[in-house]
């Protein structure tokens, strides 16, 4: 049996990437949004691999089964974002989002990053348990810190404290 790989996100993926997103976001979840909608898709190295943030795939079997993202916004805090997993592999019998948020909150540690918020839409109920059951606490909006990156779509608000 195949192990799955999180390494950090390179320019080939891009494609794979964009993909994995919008199928999630559009034919699963039914958000009105297109690549247009999210120019930082296009440009993963510079809106995410710079300024103190990253961004990682999880690959299983050749394909790009999960993302997620950091992004440093100063005051030793960091927005997650982009966190997505192939419907297939979620839950605990591959473990993706537990192995993505793992590298995350490692990565954030080790770059002395001491919050982490995110923001989320009221659809993704199965991602509110799994934030929930790794330490994260739902917030109100206006707790937020003042750099984090609110996105049309997100409704619902978390932070934890590595």
């Amino acid at each position: 049996m195949e192990t799955v790989i999180v390494e950090k996100y390179s320019k080939e993926y891009q494609d794979e990437v964009i993909d994995l997103i919008l199928t999630i976001q559009r034919s699963e979840f039914n958000i009105p949004i297109s690549k247009e909608d999210q120019p930082d898709l296009s440009d993963i190295p510079n809106f995410y691999q710079s300024g103190g943030g990253n961004f990682w795939i999880a690959i299983y079997e050749q394909q790009i089964v999960g993302t997620i993202a950091l992004i440093a916004i100063g005051n030793q805090q960091g927005a997650l974002r982009k966190m997505f997993v192939k419907a297939d592999y979620r839950g605990k019998g591959h473990n993706i989002a537990k192995l993505l948020l793992l590298q995350l909150t490692s990565w954030a540690s080790e770059h002395n990053i001491r919050e982490i918020y995110l923001g989320t839409t009221e659809k993704f109920v199965a991602a509110h348990r799994f934030y929930e059951k790794n330490n994260f606490v739902q917030i109100a909006k206006e707790v937020l810190p003042d750099a984090f990156p609110i996105m049309k779509v997100d409704t619902r608000f978390y932070k934890t404290r590595l």
